[in-house]
């Protein structure tokens, strides 16, 4: 049986989580489930009397073409062992997607096995490309200028005059930020800024160490400057940093040596072609060919 999960299923849903992602930092899904969890966007399969299976729908607003599109991602899709192959994670999409088809244009999921998910009608749309860094791939410059307590107001506005140059992605407000501070902290991360002679800030880097590495999970720069100099500080916490970047982002002329690795990041599910044509006055069959109409490249760094 598919149903909405109730309060009082919280604790059991994150005891399936731990099961199922033990790789999954602990502190990360003690944030989740304080700060973003609600059991109105959860979804259980209960079967023999217990969850079987279980996904989160989190909804959200998405810029595209000048339009704000209600969309949602699909996260923690999770069975249990011994219901494995049995057909749940299937009863559940299937429930999930027919709600979705009804009230959105565009769903969104995020998986290292996009097969699994391709069945579905969903489709890798989104690339990111991981630059690995040392120190003798950046030129090195003093961190004058950068700070580690940025606002969550100054972290929105660049991001805003940032996000100008992209097309498909979260429309971030200030709530946004103050909860995004607080999910980094949770992990162990920071957020660096660089603001310039004027006190105006001009980038900011999200660094997660992982072991004796660092991914900087989002950077952003409204210049070469900007981004020089927050990998520099970067560069100051690890000797190795993962430097996360969306396809578009092609950095290899600034760190012609790196080591690069381009990934499939965020797949999407087109929910009905018609009224997508009635919005944008485009003919399209296709998610591929439904992106393809902007001019301007995606930016979905967004996980939950």
């Amino acid at each position: 049986m598919i149903e909405k999960a109730s309060a009082e299923m919280t604790n059991e849903i994150k005891r399936i989580w731990k099961i199922c992602f033990p790789k999954q930092d602990p502190r990360y899904m003690d944030f989740y489930f304080k700060n973003v969890y609600t059991p109105e966007s959860c979804y259980v399969n209960i079967k023999d009397g217990k969850i079987a299976a279980v996904l989160m729908r989190n909804k959200h607003a998405l810029m595209f073409n000048g339009r704000v599109l209600s969309t949602s991602m699909i996260v923690g899709a999770a069975t249990l062992p011994e219901y494995r192959r049995k057909g749940c994670m299937h009863e559940l999409l299937g429930v999930v997607i027919d709600a979705c088809e009804h009230s959105e244009l565009l769903t969104l999921i995020q998986s290292e096995k996009p097969e699994i998910y391709e069945p579905y009608g969903f489709r890798v749309i989104y690339n990111r490309s991981d630059f690995m860094l040392e120190r003798k791939d950046v030129r090195r410059i003093t961190n004058f200028g950068c700070a580690y307590e940025p606002s969550a107001i100054d972290l929105l506005k660049v991001y805003s005059a940032f996000i100008r140059r992209f097309n498909g992605f979260y429309a971030r407000d200030l709530e946004y930020f103050v909860r995004y501070k607080k999910e980094i902290t949770a992990v162990g991360g920071k957020i660096v800024a660089y603001y310039d002679g004027k006190d105006q800030i001009r980038g900011y880097a999200v660094m997660i160490p992982m072991g004796n590495e660092l991914r900087v999970e989002e950077i952003v720069y409204l210049d070469s400057m900007s981004l020089v100099k927050l990998c520099n500080a970067a560069l100051q916490e690890r000797r190795v940093i993962h430097l996360l970047v969306s396809e578009a982002e092609d950095l290899s002329k600034l760190f012609p040596d790196a080591v690069k690795n381009t990934y499939g990041s965020t797949m999407v599910r087109l929910n009905d072609p018609s009224l997508f044509m009635r919005l944008f006055n485009r003919r399209v069959n296709t998610i591929e060919e439904a992106m393809a109409i902007s001019s301007k490249p995606l930016n979905l760094n967004e996980f939950i």
